[in-house]
């Protein structure tokens, strides 16, 4: 693996025993930061690495599970319960993200790993909390954008709810599962104690309503929450995706000096004195006009010529790209977020690293997610000392 002296999280060692998007992210967060991470797979693999490499999963998994040491323990056995706990005396954390309970009743909660290792730092992601009215609900992306209101607020106004394209509650809450990691970590420097963390993704996707909830509480409930490719707080405008003669561009003038700029790049310096555009408190109540007056002119130019013209006036605004320019993104490959890599199982593909970067500390290499048990021999081997007769033992009872 990579030589971690430069990063962060050096020394720091890892037991990985999440699923899916939500914990593998928070993980593979500490990875990047130079953590040594563990991964803890049941006999047959964690379920997205059992998707298959035709049903679309392969890119995930292999993005979320590089630079990760993958073992393969049955912990439903007594002897992979003991492996286990042999390997938690070693670690400084410990990661799960499965349902509230499930930890507990393989007989390895967060209380009998402290007592094996009372530094331990103990982090748990949930949907919706390892405690409370809906901890025991099943959680995943999908439900949570419908239950914390992520949905209502998205699409059209005379449309239905509909659910975000990304995965935001699952990376929400695995980025604050890796805040809530490094805290602990943080802490345990000065303390010297260990300590059971949690994070709910509902409430990691909260905060990030704040300007429908800002329309909510304005208009006592009655204005439509979902409000298109405008603001979620109807409070700013031109803020919009606008047609142009290839597709589309987003453009957002947060404030009057903005509009001038638009207005100036539209040959318009007329409307500087236009009452009804002449505020920001004007624009949104003439909302439909001030659309349909940019969108008129949006239409004569290329997304491209637009956008390199708005940007000569500092005019903030984007082209609407898709995944295959997103993909081939020169500014991303040449900061070295993204990396295109051929990967051992599936072939070649575009990973992208951590978005955190640590000052005077390089990129470290990508190393593609392994095979399910690749590190067996060197983790239970070189790591925790096993000798070779008490590891083909555990072998041959299909334990590891």
């Amino acid at each position: 693996m990579n030589d971690m002296r430069d990063l962060p999280l050096k020394d720091i060692v890892v037991a990985d025993l999440t699923q899916i998007y939500n914990g593998p992210y928070a993980t593979y967060l500490m990875a990047m930061a130079g953590a040594r991470v563990i991964k803890i797979e049941p006999p047959g693999g964690e379920h997205l690495r059992k998707r298959g490499a035709n049903s679309g999963a392969a890119m995930p998994f292999a993005m979320l599970n590089g630079n990760k040491e993958s073992v393969r323990i049955d912990l439903k056995t007594l002897e992979g319960k003991a492996l286990f706990l042999k390997l938690i005396e070693r670690v400084d954390v410990v990661v799960e993200n499965f349902a509230p309970g499930v930890l507990d009743r393989l007989g390895i909660g967060k209380q009998i790993l402290f007592k094996h290792n009372p530094k331990l730092i103990y982090a748990s992601g949930s949907g919706y909390g390892n405690e409370g009215l809906y901890s025991a609900f099943p959680a995943m992306d999908l439900t949570v954008q419908a239950m914390s209101g992520v949905m209502s607020v998205t699409g059209e106004a005379n449309g239905p709810p509909m659910k975000v394209g990304p995965a935001i509650c699952d990376f929400f809450g695995g980025t604050h599962l890796y805040g809530a990691i490094v805290t602990a970590l943080f802490e345990r420097e000065r303390s010297g104690k260990g300590r059971s963390v949690e994070v709910s993704m509902m409430e990691s996707v909260y905060a990030s309503l704040s300007s429908n909830l800002g329309l909510y509480f304005s208009s006592n409930g009655e204005a439509p929450m979902r409000t298109g490719n405008r603001h979620g707080g109807l409070s700013l405008c031109p803020y919009n995706v606008y047609p142009t003669q290839d597709g589309y561009i987003a453009i957002i003038c947060n404030h009057q000096d903005h509009w001038e700029g638009l207005i100036t790049a539209m040959n318009r310096e007329d409307l500087k004195s236009d009452e009804r555009m002449i505020n920001m408190k004007a624009r949104v109540t003439n909302i439909d006009l001030v659309d349909e007056l940019i969108a008129d002119w949006t239409k004569q130019f290329s997304k491209q010529a637009l956008f390199e013209k708005l940007i000569g006036y500092r005019v903030p605004c984007a082209p609407v790209r898709d995944l295959k320019e997103v993909v081939n993104d020169p500014h991303m490959h040449a900061r070295g977020m993204l990396e295109e890599i051929r990967h051992p199982e599936f072939g070649e593909m575009t990973v992208a690293r951590s978005p955190l970067r640590f000052d005077d500390s390089p990129n470290i290499k990508l190393e593609p997610s392994q095979r399910l048990g690749e590190s067996n021999k060197i983790i239970f081997s070189d790591f925790l000392g096993l000798p070779a007769l008490e590891i083909e033992l555990l072998a041959n009872k299909g334990v590891i």
